[in-house]
């Protein structure tokens, strides 16, 4: 594993790579600037950012690497966050964030979940697309499209729809996903599976409002199947009294 770091806090980071060191990771930390082709030409797998170390620019900083390097797992991490800021960084691409303090290991388990979805990622790229309805999964785009309109899914979005896609209309339990898309155990009250179901849903509504895709089933899961949306019956016709007789 090749771990690139930005990163000021020194007592964090001896620490950390300490770690790294006994598990064989070859790291670095980088300094500004902080441009792409750096982390291509040290053949980064992976970086982790803390906000703090690139100032008031570091979230057009990340958006600029995520852009640049779609392909590249970035994590951030930062202190005293607030619930915007950590929204605000996952929409722009950045794989996950995590709060500091925050133990080594549980930094490096993030890691390796984001990397293994990367390499996930790569291996569908090569997938034919698969179509349900009027809805036509691309893997090698990373999208979902209605006809030839993209339905502008998110990445972690386009994980969920293609890991219900591929369950062949089994119930998938919540744990499950979380597991398979965040890539760790689902802490006890996280409703980030709901959250993320609602979003999806709404988006394949607004592209194929003729079909229903995702279904829940309250207590276990979500299940997909593309089903049409039936048209609402028309009122049969009131019945009309004879007139009397003139």
């Amino acid at each position: 594993m090749r771990l690139a770091l930005i990163d000021g806090d020194t007592g964090f980071l001896q620490v950390l790579c300490n770690r790294l060191n006994r598990l064989d990771w070859d790291w670095r930390v980088f300094e500004a600037p902080y441009t792409a082709a750096r982390f291509v030409d040290w053949r980064a797998q992976a970086l982790v950012v803390d906000m703090a170390s690139l100032g008031p620019e570091g979230a057009d900083a990340v958006e600029r690497i995520c852009r640049e390097l779609p392909t590249l797992p970035v994590l951030v991490c930062g202190v005293d966050s607030t619930v915007a800021e950590r929204v605000h960084v996952l929409r722009m691409g950045a794989d996950d964030w995590i709060a500091k303090p925050c133990h080594p290991e549980e930094l490096i388990a993030r890691v390796e979940a984001a990397v293994r979805r990367g390499r996930a990622t790569a291996a569908a790229a090569e997938l034919e697309p698969m179509a349900f309805g009027d809805l036509e999964i691309r893997p090698a785009r990373y999208q979902a499209f209605a006809g030839e309109r993209s339905l502008e899914l998110t990445r972690r979005e386009y994980e969920l729809l293609v890991l219900l896609a591929e369950a062949d209309g089994r119930v998938l339990e919540r744990e499950h996903i979380y597991e398979r898309v965040w890539g760790y155990r689902m802490v006890r009250g996280d409703r980030s599976v709901d959250v993320f179901v609602r979003k999806l849903r709404q988006k394949l509504r607004r592209g194929s409002p003729g079909w229903e895709y995702l279904h829940t089933h309250f207590g276990v899961g979500y299940r997909f199947s593309a089903e049409p949306v039936s048209a609402p019956c028309a009122s049969p016709p009131r019945p009309t009294t004879p007139s009397a007789p003139r």
